[in-house]
């Protein structure tokens, strides 16, 4: 395996810990979005351009989106906890 993808599933490994552990739900958001951006690269180095780019789109654009109302909506625009 290339260094650059041992280097890319050592960050999403990371990641997706951190993921569950952050208390802040737009951060978690957010850490959520470098992952699928990194899955993404990783699909298009094990040359399946076709998966990067719905994982692009998909998981770091429409999910990302969704989620972020979802957070505004539920937390009234504010992330902090009163």
């Amino acid at each position: 395996m290339e260094t650059f993808s041992i280097i890319i599933i050592i960050f999403m490994i990371v990641f997706s810990i951190s993921v569950s552990l952050i208390k802040n739900l737009l951060a978690s958001v957010v850490v959520f979005m470098v992952y699928s951006l990194l899955m993404a690269i990783l699909w298009q180095q094990l040359n399946a351009p076709d998966l990067a780019i719905t994982e692009a789109a998909v998981g770091a654009g429409i999910t990302t989106i969704l989620f972020v109302l979802t957070v505004r909506k539920v937390s009234g625009g504010n992330d902090e906890k009163s």
